[in-house]
């Protein structure tokens, strides 16, 4: 396992469903070579798994905080963790 691989849970909350927001993470998490995956959660929230470099997930955290054009991110978290390598891509969860 690549020491440098991180993990992280992203929690991002407002006007996040029913907007693309999941296809919009997806997008930009195979653009940036990440892998894990993306689901909307009950709650209205979207959460994330992902893993890769450090600065792969910082550059999407950053996407994810803006989000897609018709979407209103008002809150956001992530939870870092060591990279547990128990993923081969990105997928959108249901």
């Amino acid at each position: 396992m690549n020491s440098g691989e991180k993990r992280a849970e992203i929690i991002v909350k407002g006007l996040v469903q029913g907007v693309g927001f999941r296809y919009f993470v997806l997008r930009h998490a195979l653009k940036l070579g990440l892998k894990g995956y993306v689901k909307n959660l009950y709650s209205g929230d979207v959460f994330t798994v992902v893993e890769g470099s450090l600065a792969q997930i910082e550059a999407l955290y950053e996407q994810l905080k803006i989000g897609p054009s018709y979407s209103s991110v008002r809150k956001h978290q992530i939870i870092w963790s060591d990279s547990q390598n128990e993923f081969t891509n990105f997928e959108i969860r249901h």
